[in-house]
């Protein structure tokens, strides 16, 4: 069978990126969009930026700009500009993921660009969005997570605060949303012609991913009478946030024999299983808990009991054990170990080093019956461009010789 063409071939997307905001595309070319990415003769310093540095280039370069074809135009020349333009008449959208108005500034901003292109999807993705008191604040990624609410102080043992490990919220999300809402006004450009302008910002992206925790707070800033907790805590209010998980029993983390477990027996059939099958119907009996989500708040005799089972079997057994026994125990996997994960090697991997400068993910959508194409190698400062100017606008060498020598390619 003929492997169809890529999901996204055909959509052209011309973006004038600065640093990790360039993950906006990133998706969108794992799915097969081509991906112009338009830079100034310095190149975006991103190939130096944060760690780690892999053979002299940073993992973040590499991971976010995979698969995409590097132009440099020198937007300070006219010619440079002319060519942009050039260039969007023949995109179906335009990304600006630096500060907002960068190409406004250069006379390449949605109004200009609709006049050579009325289809034209137009988004900008900045930190903290084109309005607001924050919007001209400069920042980084961590700020979208402290702002959302996300990111907690934590206190060394000499009572110096400092940032914890977390997950980034803000530079993931606002990415994704950004990318789901170029493709929406794509789709409906194709249909109508008219395109439109957009803009995310990846703060609005960290607290909206993060909704169920602001909006419970919300929730319980309405009287007890109408906001409660479940029917299993006798509809007492679990502290917003933590959710009563802290103090959680039968949904909790455990030490195993060999690392750690997450128990979710919160429903009386999974939690009567378990304790089946480690041969204590007893604590069943004793504890039997109510039908659903009750997590067994504060019950510190059975948390003493299970932190005891827990370690008599390593974390592979655990898994075995919930499969065979139709109870609710997951892995626990660090940052540094999910690539030894079973369930990882078989459904993601690591895209090899030898073909992408770094070991990295690939994009985790799965289609039937057709196997998308690894993106290719992150691209050095203006890679591509005479292989755009000649495909995208059909410039012959003479024509591309004439503009390099304004100064425009760089």
């Amino acid at each position: 069978m003929t492997n169809p063409p890529a999901p996204l071939a055909g959509v052209r997307i011309i973006e004038a990126s600065l640093l990790g905001p360039a993950a906006i595309t990133s998706t969108l070319v794992d799915l097969g969009a081509d991906v112009v990415k338009v830079e100034s003769p310095q190149g975006d310093y991103i190939r130096e930026m944060t760690w780690p540095i892999v053979e002299g280039v940073s993992l973040m370069h590499l991971h976010v700009n995979r698969g995409k074809r590097s132009i440099v135009l020198d937007l300070k020349t006219d010619e440079g500009v002319a060519t942009f333009l050039e260039l969007a008449r023949q995109a179906d959208a335009v990304i600006e993921a630096m500060r907002p108005g960068a190409l406004e500034r250069r006379g390449l901003g949605y109004s200009q660009l609709r006049e050579v292109n009325p289809r034209i999807v137009f988004c900008t993705i900045s930190g903290y969005g084109m309005t607001g008191p924050y919007r001209n604040l400069p920042s980084h990624g961590v700020a979208y997570d402290t702002w959302a609410g996300i990111v907690i102080p934590e206190y060394d043992d000499d009572g110096h605060c400092h940032l914890p490990e977390h997950v980034s919220i803000g530079i993931n999300a606002g990415p994704l949303y950004g990318a789901l809402g170029v493709l929406a006004g794509i789709i409906r450009a194709r249909e109508t012609g008219q395109g439109c302008r957009m803009e995310i910002a990846q703060s609005d992206a960290a607290a909206a991913f993060d909704w169920y925790r602001s909006e419970s707070y919300k929730a319980y800033e309405r009287p007890q009478s109408e906001v409660t907790g479940n029917k299993s805590d006798d509809y007492v209010r679990r502290a917003p946030g933590t959710a009563g998980m802290k103090d959680g029993v039968r949904y909790q983390l455990y030490e195993s024999a060999d690392g750690h477990v997450l128990f979710m027996a919160s429903e009386r059939e999974f939690w009567k299983n378990f304790c089946e099958g480690v041969g204590r119907p007893d604590l069943f009996e004793s504890h039997p808990g109510a039908k659903y989500a009750d997590h067994a708040v504060g019950d510190h005799e059975l948390r003493d009991e299970l932190e005891k089972i827990f370690r008599t079997r390593t974390s592979a057994e655990w898994i075995a054990f919930s499969e065979e026994y139709n109870t609710t125990i997951a892995p626990v996997n660090t940052p540094a170990n999910i690539g030894d994960d079973p369930q990882f090697q078989d459904r993601l991997g690591f895209l090899p080093a030898s073909e992408h400068g770094a070991d990295m993910l690939h994009t985790p959508l799965k289609y039937f019956d057709e196997e998308l194409s690894p993106p290719a190698m992150a691209p050095t400062v203006g890679e591509h461009t005479d292989e755009v100017l000649a495909d995208v606008l059909g410039w012959d060498a003479a024509r591309i010789a004439e503009v390099r020598a304004t100064g425009a390619l760089g």
